[in-house]
């Protein structure tokens, strides 16, 4: 046992210390008197822990009403319960696409914007709800922005729905003038500072090359220079976080005997629950936690203890270009706004140092804030939304920002082509509303609503499965020599998807009840558990529209033959460009793809088993940019003729 006059630290600071405290009054007198509140703080000011509990206890969730907050769900969540000393989904719960861990008791409800969006096509003035909490809003996510133009239109009818908008920057003012005159006056700013400590930023005296290798060596220097504290290292995504740890582990042998110990963790927004939470777990005595995150620990989340930040100057953006009609995840330049925040991280718990991997010319020349997402993304789900929420002329709806014209348009060509909206630009019945309700990205839902035509719903609902994971099915324990042969024993030449449909049914059948088969066969147990889980999900949304999903259980999925004599895996190629052909790319000689248009040169994922394979046309579900290349995964071949057959409102042949 300890001896009894040593101290150890507590894990949480006492809710009465954080900034938030001070002004409790004066917030919930606003939130009371005002239908919108704007609530200006900083990340670390408590505002996303506190601020529902508040409420709460105010009364805001009597007759059975809930309080709504719109944030990254997950870890706050569990913060939230933790505190309020209640299991998770009990007062405190979230939910999040394919995971909803909330009960009849939950009070305090954390969710994604798209999902609260959602829920207003079944309960279109969210009657459920005494207060909406958008957190974040500054970030301006496509969601959040649509989400704040209907609670405009919802405050109108409901007088008494009470709207918090929390934003961590100096955009505030934007947030009163679109909301201006809902009650009268304007709402009201109650400013929360947070309570931050100095932060030293340091810049690099000539920019490099590679600023991943970089990152590790700043790590590296860190660790013998200065004294504790943990470390936390922005990167653009996955990928990279995933190397940066192999990088640290391969580097971790030649410390010093004596040196502190050093724990490489990882932060993105794919990652299972579990793994998050282990970001939060104080550090013991002599290890220093590195941290690598992409941007969810700018703002969210306040991981106590981190003392240097270390910053990429990049972050991934959606950039969706209307001509090609491709949406592609590009790591581009951060904005000032978003690397002021970045180095705010080091300065919460005491003084704290940032290095810029980057000159200080450049963070001059950097723009001063992101461009909203809804000024360069692909606009079809969110209108495909608007319009199940009966706002059916778009260009009136009243956006924070207004989308520009041509991304409106190519997104009302696609729906139309996918048979989602009619010649009069209305929804189409059952089709359109069905693509609407299902929680996937528009194609895909075509393909999973048209799969009974093609006799294959069976192995749609289980490649839409598979597809919609964020993880990695596959995941590397080893060296690429075994991994390989192991992913080819699921191949199957026509591409991807067929892979991913043999996996599944090998661990459906196989790799169950036996976790050492993942293991074996390079398989993410994890993510394959959770594929089962989200099929289930997607066959009762198909159960809900009174579609007939009764299964035959079949055997070699390339063996079946059905009526009219088409095999099996062709109408499942067939399928997949009924909602793909928009997705089209041809094989040039050296064995890269164009575009249709021929505009553009896409490389095979090497994921992806059409990497040095031969085809003439495919279609694929994902694209990707990283560097100067750009990527395709999830890779099928098809017939040209398909496209016609398939996209002809959206293709014309030319003559």
């Amino acid at each position: 046992m300890a001896d009894s006059d040593t101290f150890i630290p507590s894990l949480h600071k006492p809710a009465a210390l954080l900034p938030i405290a001070r002004h409790k009054d004066a917030l919930l007198y606003t939130i009371e008197t005002k239908q919108v509140t704007i609530v200006v703080g900083q990340t670390g000011s408590g505002k996303t822990t506190q601020l529902p509990q508040y409420l709460e206890r105010a009364g805001y969730c009597n007759d059975g009403k809930l309080i709504a907050v719109t944030q990254a769900p997950t870890t706050v969540a569990a913060r939230v319960a933790q505190e309020v000393g209640c299991q998770l989904g009990q007062q405190v719960g979230y939910s999040i696409r394919f995971e909803d861990v909330t009960s009849a008791a939950t009070k305090i409800k954390f969710l994604t914007d798209g999902l609260l969006l959602r829920e207003a096509l079944v309960d279109p003035l969210l009657t459920r709800y005494s207060v909406i909490v958008v957190d974040e809003a500054h970030e301006r996510s496509l969601s959040s922005d649509v989400l704040l133009g209907v609670l405009k239109k919802v405050l109108k009818r409901r007088p008494e729905l009470r709207v918090v908008v929390s934003s961590a920057t100096l955009v505030a003012d934007e947030f009163v003038r679109f909301f201006a005159g809902e009650d009268g006056e304007e709402g009201r700013i109650v400013n929360i500072e947070g309570r931050a400590f100095p932060v030293d930023v340091h810049y690099l005296s000539a920019a490099v090359e590679d600023y991943l290798e970089r990152a590790i060596k700043t790590v590296f220097e860190i660790h013998a220079d200065e004294p504790e504290g943990d470390v936390l290292v922005f990167l653009t995504g996955r990928d990279e976080i995933e190397r940066a740890i192999e990088m640290v582990a391969d580097r971790l042998p030649g410390l010093p005997k004596d040196a502190d110990a050093l724990v490489p963790l990882p932060l993105y927004a794919g990652l299972p629950t579990e793994q998050q939470m282990y970001v939060f777990e104080p550090t013991s005595e002599g290890t220093r936690k590195v941290i690598f995150a992409t941007n969810i620990a700018e703002a969210s989340v306040t991981i106590e203890g981190i003392v240097f930040v270390i910053d990429c100057g990049f972050v991934k953006l959606r950039a969706y270009n209307p001509t090609t009609g491709i949406e592609t995840l590009t790591a581009t330049p951060v904005s000032q706004a978003s690397a002021t925040q970045r180095a705010g991280r080091a300065g919460r718990t005491k003084p704290g140092k940032c290095y810029r991997l980057y000159t200080e010319s450049a963070f001059e020349s950097l723009p001063e804030t992101t461009i909203p997402e809804i000024q360069r993304s692909n606009l079809a789900p969110i209108i495909l939304q608007l319009k199940a929420l009966g706002i059916d002329n778009i260009a009136r709806f009243d956006f924070l920002t207004p989308p520009p014209a041509e991304l409106i348009v190519r997104a009302l060509e696609l729906l139309y082509s996918l048979g989602a909206l009619d010649d009069y630009v209305k929804l189409t019945k059952p089709l359109g509303t069905r693509i609407a309700e299902i929680a996937l990205e528009p194609m895909l839902a075509k393909c999973l609503l048209s799969s009974p035509s093609f006799s294959c719903l069976s192995e749609m609902l289980t490649i839409a499965a598979m597809t919609s994971l964020q993880g990695n099915v596959w995941f590397s324990h080893g060296s690429k020599k075994q991994e390989e042969p192991a992913r080819r024993k699921f191949a199957v030449e026509e591409g991807d998807h067929l892979t991913l449909l043999n996996v599944y049914q090998a661990f459906v059948t196989k790799g169950k009840r036996d976790s050492k088969w993942c293991q074996q066969h390079y398989l993410n147990f994890r993510s394959m558990i959770r594929a089962v889980s989200i099929r289930n999900q997607l066959k009762r949304y198909l159960e809900r529209f009174g579609m007939d999903v009764s299964e035959s259980l079949t055997g070699d999925a390339s063996a079946v033959l059905r009526a009219g004599g088409v095999p099996k895996e062709e109408s499942i190629r067939r399928c997949l460009t009924s909602g793909y052909f928009a997705h089209a790319a041809r094989m040039a000689p050296d064995g890269t793809f164009r575009t249709v248009d021929g505009g553009t040169v896409l490389h095979a994922h090497p994921s992806s088993l059409m990497f040095n394979r031969n085809a003439d046309w495919v279609i694929f579900t994902e694209i990707m940019e990283t560097g100067d290349k750009t990527y395709i995964r999830d890779v099928t071949k098809i017939e040209k003729s398909w496209l016609l057959e398939y996209g002809s409102s959206f293709y014309h042949i030319k003559s």
